[in-house]
């Protein structure tokens, strides 16, 4: 269903904190432009948490209209499965190509509490849904057995998997269908996981660097080992820098120094410390970014 490199776009907003439906459609054109073919609105990196429903299905809607090359694969996660349903239908009719599904967070299910969960989503809609793994956010992490069997429903095409837990991922791997993908859900991760066969990666960096993303999943997709690894040691301090504060602070605040369209992240998110702001400055400029 997907390889390669997907960006997981922030979401910018003006200085009200209403989202920049014009400065979306313009990092979408900036993606594009740069060779990415799949976007992700609406995930973490895009302050998912904080969007209600309406502005959440208004982002998915304007990066549907806006993408010209690149499939969307939009962000409809909830610890509610209804809400989860509501949401996924929704982006099916805006015409999102698949779909990005987080854990159920904070209420931490059972297994079986998980399977129904993703069952009752997969009943609700025909297009494909990529699984998202993230124990460091839901507070509880999906299993390789309990992720082989969401493999067996009929529309769960993949996971991006950000346990950090490589015993789990190459469990996976190695058990999953041979059209199920995995995705890596971590920058710093990408390279160790697709040698074990994952197929990509939904990336946060390639918001500010989509070039070498593009390279870094390239070379290891095309069996360009030392490419691949050179390019991931050049990132290294980038993949850094951006998790020096919580998820997206930094890459908003990377994109907002680049000159794009940004603005403010929504409480309890917040402006990055002024320690960290030159530290991450600092890094930008060795990229020539700023």
């Amino acid at each position: 269903m997907f390889s390669g490199l997907a960006t997981a776009l922030i979401t910018p907003m003006r200085a009200d904190g209403s989202i920049d439906e014009a400065g979306l459609r313009q990092l979408v054109r900036f993606q594009e432009d740069k060779g990415v073919r799949a976007l992700v609105p609406c995930g973490s990196t895009g302050e998912s948490a904080t969007l209600d429903h309406e502005e959440h299905l208004q982002a998915i809607s304007i990066v549907v209209d806006e993408a010209r090359k690149a499939k969307v694969i939009a962000g409809t996660g909830s610890n509610s499965t209804s809400e989860a349903i509501h949401l996924s239908k929704n982006a099916q009719d805006l015409g999102a190509d698949a779909l990005l599904s987080v854990a159920p967070y904070y209420n931490r299910p059972t297994p079986a509490g998980i399977k129904g969960h993703f069952k009752a989503i997969s009943d609700a809609v025909d297009i494909p849904i990529i699984v998202y793994n993230i124990p460091s956010r839901t507070g509880s992490n999906i299993s390789s057995a309990t992720m082989l069997e969401l493999a067996q429903l009929p529309n769960v095409a993949g996971v991006k998997e950000a346990s950090g837990d490589i015993n789990q991922i190459s469990r996976i791997i190695a058990g999953a269908p041979k059209d199920f993908v995995v995705l890596s859900g971590d920058d710093a991760m990408t390279l160790p996981t697709m040698a074990l066969g994952a197929r990509g990666v939904i990336s946060v960096a390639s918001n500010i660097v989509p070039e070498l993303m593009l390279q870094l999943v390239g070379g290891m997709l095309d069996g360009r080992l030392e490419d691949a690894r050179a390019t991931n040691r050049r990132l290294l301090p980038l993949f850094s820098a951006l998790f020096l504060e919580t998820n997206p602070q930094p890459v908003k605040t990377a994109v907002g120094l680049m000159g794009l369209p940004a603005g403010p992240l929504r409480m309890p998110l917040c402006e990055m410390s002024p320690e960290h702001l030159e530290s991450l400055k600092k890094v930008l400029a060795e990229y020539d970014l700023i």
